[in-house]
């Protein structure tokens, strides 16, 4: 999945932190939702603006950063 396609960062919406284009989700956001034990279904449930692909992109985007990561 090409993430860049639905994640955003731009200094002028949340400080910079990585967003779903066209909203003020960010990806952190969201990916504390599934940490909490929300399921896909009802994260798109209360957030209905949102979409499958926009969590699939989320992931990628953790996914990405997180390989680039060294310890």
């Amino acid at each position: 999945m090409n993430y860049q396609d639905r994640i955003v960062v731009d200094p002028a919406i949340l400080v910079g932190k990585p967003v779903v284009k066209g909203t003020r989700l960010s990806v952190e956001f969201l990916l504390g939702l599934l940490a909490q034990g929300w399921g896909e279904s009802e994260i798109l449930r209360n957030y209905p603006g949102l979409q499958r692909e926009d969590l699939l992109a989320c992931w990628a985007y953790a996914t990405d950063a997180l390989s680039r990561e060294k310890v």
